[in-house]
């Protein structure tokens, strides 16, 4: 194995490159001004990448670094604001455009607690953004603007990773109308079990799930607790500095067939410092009916192995129901659940 470099990258100047616990990391420069064998190779490594992992570090994607601190800083200064700036985000339903989320939850899951601050928006097709803090509104606008170029720009490689076109994933999901979103996260440091049980475990950021979108990028504040599943075990992931995590969702599992996974991941609290992570996912379009790209639904003997479902059914049945695992992704698997409007699944752990 090859001496650790700097910036904890293993591998060549143009070869694949791995973080020191074995995470694939993607070189977007690379990607996108590779020579014709360097682009090659990096499609090839990221088309591992989405296969054995669903999961991958991407470096050198042009985000700045004072942008990304500069969406940190706004987010938490949201969660700072009193109740009374935030309540008209608080109450509402899943699918609302803008959610502010605060508390401390026992969950059906395992028994766990589960315990965030969280702000999510709805950034595309049309902006949404609350109106406190003020600075919020237009470093979220650029920072949505700059991750969304990026995941289109690993999306279309991904899609010439499994021999299609370039632009055929984009294509089938119409991504060009498809919703992108932002999350603030925010896991409070621990001290006990929580605020009425100073003696229990400590409480789960968010527990095992797959994401319903396409792709997400991730990154926080130095303080480590993103955890992956990989190979039967949890690998607690730890980002090279300046780079961003990027999570395979259920749709990349769809619209491949099943050749790309998305990947099971879970959030850990309970440090002495609080955890912050931000989070920007793009998915289709909400009215696109999400299936196999057809070329990848009829070699060799894979088959079918996903019903098509309307990318805002799959949102709200995931978004409504119990967090756990991949419920969402097993109601369309062919021969092992139901596809929405054909029946009713097992809801037996909604809360």
């Amino acid at each position: 194995m090859a001496a650790p470099s700097p910036n904890g990258v293993h591998g060549g100047c143009t070869g694949p490159k791995f973080s020191e616990e074995g995470i694939p990391v993607v070189d977007l420069g690379v990607l996108v001004n590779g020579d014709g064998d360097q682009r090659a190779r990096a499609v090839r490594h990221l088309g591992r990448a989405c296969q054995e992992w669903g999961f991958f570090m991407v470096i050198n994607h042009g985000v700045p670094e004072a942008l990304r601190e500069a969406v940190m800083e706004a987010c938490q200064e949201l969660f700072s604001l009193p109740t009374e700036d935030k309540a008209e985000h608080m109450d509402g339903s899943p699918m609302d455009p803008v959610r502010v989320g605060t508390g401390f939850v026992n969950s059906a899951v395992d028994g766990a607690k589960f315990w965030r601050d969280y702000v999510k928006m709805f950034v595309h097709p049309d902006f949404h953004c609350p109106a406190k803090p003020a600075k919020l509104r237009d470093v979220a606008a650029e920072y949505a603007a700059r991750t969304r170029q990026l995941m289109l720009e690993l999306t279309a490689a991904i899609s010439e990773s499994l021999g299609l076109r370039g632009d055929r994933i984009a294509e089938a999901l119409n991504l060009a109308s498809g919703l992108q979103i932002l999350v603030g996260n925010r896991y409070p440091p621990h001290a006990g079990g929580g605020p009425e049980d100073d003696d229990g475990p400590p409480p789960i950021g968010l527990p095992a799930h797959s994401d319903h979108g396409l792709l997400t990028l991730l990154f926080q504040n130095g303080v480590d607790g993103l955890q992956v599943h990989h190979d039967g075990r949890w690998l607690l992931a730890k980002p090279i500095p300046g780079s961003f995590f990027v999570i395979a969702g259920d749709q990349l599992e769809i619209v491949s067939n099943g050749r790309y996974k998305g990947v099971l991941h879970r959030a850990r609290g309970g440090g002495e410092q609080a955890r912050m992570s931000f989070v920007s996912l793009i998915g289709p379009c909400l009215d696109a009916v999400v299936e196999p790209v057809p070329d990848l639904a009829t070699e060799g003997a894979r088959g079918l192995e996903f019903r098509g479902i309307k990318y805002r059914d799959y949102m709200e049945y995931q978004q409504s129901n119990v967090l756990h695992e991949k419920a969402a992704l097993d109601i369309v698997r062919v021969h092992r659940g139901i596809v929405a409007g054909e029946g009713s699944p097992d809801n037996s752990s909604v809360n």
